[in-house]
């Protein structure tokens, strides 16, 4: 009797700590519907993760090559160059590789962020969902690129035109062109990031799906049935379902990149209930400049609120000389703070 192989979903996950890690917990969710989920990721990423899934799962995590040494810094533009000129063709060698063993590849899931294997499916014939890491409005936000050139809030490259507060999406804070995601560092990197982005919102327009990591309550008015994931889409942009919130399953534990600084617990249970500010600038976005940061540190230090702050080795150069020691009764600065917990 022929043996019926379980069939493959493949998920591409931009190598970042808040990318990976939903996307391999949608992954595990898989494993309770009658697929073999595979994560592929460069080798960097594959060796903080793999001792985090249970070996008896069924998930199977697979390393192919970015072109960077292992000890070399990656940085947005790093990760950006290798996805885009090394992992390609690695990705569409797997791919052709499980066609020639007889593997079934459902689809695949890619992060938007790595937008670079979107092509890959689509040149393997291959179905390719989209994925979201993110609540829904920030990917409305990027969405909204095309409107804000046509309307002049923004220049073609990506440069603010309009000073101000303005409401970019319905029903969400007001904001400034300023705040817009691709606006960091100087000049001709704030380019290089809204050209990543256009890219990317340009290869989005091939999906048919989008998930997104995000609560069907978010954007769903109070008139409509809450419990509806689905939301209706455009013309040039692909279904969108609300899949969060992803919760953790028992074969996967939080990979977790850097170690957990675990006293912010204990510091925040002596706090007041929804009293603590939180802030993170995330795993790979590149310094902001000491100047920045200094600013940051003196306005936390006057506002008198208490806080959680993470903030790498690298940022922590901009910090007021004794600052850490002079706010401790009042916030915390870490390096990596337990988010789950």
């Amino acid at each position: 009797m022929k043996c019926i192989k379980t069939p493959k979903i493949i998920l591409v996950p931009y190598p970042a700590q808040g990318h990976v890690t939903p996307l391999l917990r949608l992954a595990s969710a898989f494993l309770d519907h009658g697929f073999e989920p595979v994560m592929v990721t460069p080798e960097f990423i594959h060796r903080r993760i793999i001792s985090n899934i249970d070996p008896k799962s069924n998930i199977s995590c697979i390393s192919i090559p970015d072109g960077l040494e292992m000890d070399m810094p990656r940085d947005f533009f790093a990760n950006e160059k290798a996805m885009e000129i090394t992992m390609p063709r690695h990705l569409e060698g797997l791919v052709q590789k499980f066609n020639e063993d007889g593997e079934v590849v459902a689809c695949m899931i890619v992060d938007l962020l790595a937008s670079w294997a979107i092509e890959v499916g689509h040149l393997c014939g291959v179905p390719v969902a989209g994925f979201w890491p993110a609540m829904l409005a920030t990917y409305q936000l990027i969405a909204a690129i095309p409107d804000m050139v046509r309307t002049g809030l923004i220049s073609e490259t990506g440069s603010p035109q309009h000073l101000g507060p303005l409401c970019f999406l319905p029903n969400q804070p007001l904001l400034s062109t300023e705040d817009l995601p691709w606006l960091i560092g100087a000049p001709a990197s704030r380019k290089a990031r809204f050209e990543f982005w256009t890219r990317t919102l340009d290869r989005s327009r091939k999906l048919s799906w989008l998930l997104v990591n995000s609560f069907p309550e978010e954007c769903v008015d109070n008139d409509k049935p809450q419990n509806s994931a689905l939301l209706e889409n455009s013309m040039d942009q692909p279904l969108i379902f609300q899949v969060g919130a992803l919760s953790k399953h028992p074969l996967v534990k939080n990979p977790s990149f850097w170690e957990e600084d675990m006293s912010c617990l204990q510091w925040l249970d002596k706090q007041k209930p929804s009293s603590v500010l939180y802030i993170s600038f995330g795993s790979w976005v590149s310094p902001i400049g000491e100047g920045k940061v200094k600013k940051l540190a003196l306005t936390l230090e006057a506002m008198g609120q208490p806080f959680i702050w993470v903030l790498g080795p690298t940022w922590q150069a901009g910090l007021p000389f004794g600052y850490i020691e002079r706010v401790s009764k009042q916030g915390k600065v870490v390096s990596w703070a337990p988010q789950l917990k």
